[in-house]
């Protein structure tokens, strides 16, 4: 959706996993891998930082936890419009079961375990995401 977003605006799009990712030169399941969570997401907040500094305009698309961790969603809200896509359990537990290799958090689990993490993660995460400016 941000790509579509980004296109209709005539702006550029940034997806910040992608961004990590070649920034790192690595993979997100290999900063998992060799790093943990913890210091995945400092990197994820110093990207998020150095975008907003180098882009004046732009659409950024984030992971799930973007918003959650080191006052990031605070510092999107001051730096730009934020948009919380309220997407369905069902739909967003169906599509990390699909893309489950690539997500470490979720790659070992059955797709029931899955879905208990989703509704867990989201129930954990909602307070982030309802301070979104805008909410579809």
């Amino acid at each position: 959706m941000g790509r579509e977003m980004a296109a209709e605006l005539g702006m550029r799009f940034i997806d910040l996993d992608a961004y990590i990712a070649d920034r790192e030169r690595r993979s997100i399941p290999e900063i998992f891998a060799a790093e943990g969570e913890d210091k995945f997401r400092k990197l994820e907040t110093r990207y998020l930082h150095e975008v907003c500094e180098l882009y004046e305009s732009f659409v950024m698309s984030t992971g799930g936890g973007a918003a959650c961790f080191n006052g990031n969603m605070d510092y999107m809200n001051e730096r730009g419009h934020t948009i919380f896509l309220d997407t369905p359990v069902d739909i967003i537990a169906e599509r990390l079961i699909r893309g489950k290799h690539r997500r470490p958090i979720v790659s070992k689990l059955s797709d029931e375990e899955i879905h208990r993490f989703v509704c867990r993660h989201l129930g954990e995460r909602r307070v982030y995401y309802e301070q979104a400016k805008e909410k579809r």
